[in-house]
């Protein structure tokens, strides 16, 4: 009768443990979805989104005043990236709110 009373002590624990665990994640960046509060979207649709699209055609801008130098140099595709690209994907390809590199489509 003890050894019954174990087992289902260690079954419920293992089993919260387990569901903790799922609800969790499993660390890796690549598995986590990114839920945003409502907040965050709207502050990322007033104020990032508009922001980061001024900086796109900034760096545009910037990006070609500066391409003689950095062709001269070799670095037009670091350049171009920095300047252009990554402004360019955080304003048109991330989610909704999302903070991180979330470039995944979500399903």
């Amino acid at each position: 009768m003890k050894v019954l009373q174990v087992f289902f002590i260690t079954a419920l624990l293992c089993s919260s443990l387990l569901a903790q665990a799922s609800e969790s994640g499993s660390g890796d960046p690549r598995y986590t979805i990114q839920n945003p509060p409502a907040y965050a979207m709207l502050g990322d649709l007033l104020i990032a989104r508009p922001l980061l699209v001024v900086a796109t055609v900034i760096g545009a801008g910037a990006f070609l005043v500066s391409l003689p130098f950095t062709a001269l140099g070799g670095g037009v595709g670091d350049a171009g990236q920095a300047l252009v690209v990554d402004p360019a994907k955080a304003a048109f390809v991330r989610c909704l709110g999302c903070t991180g590199e979330g470039f995944e489509r979500r399903e």
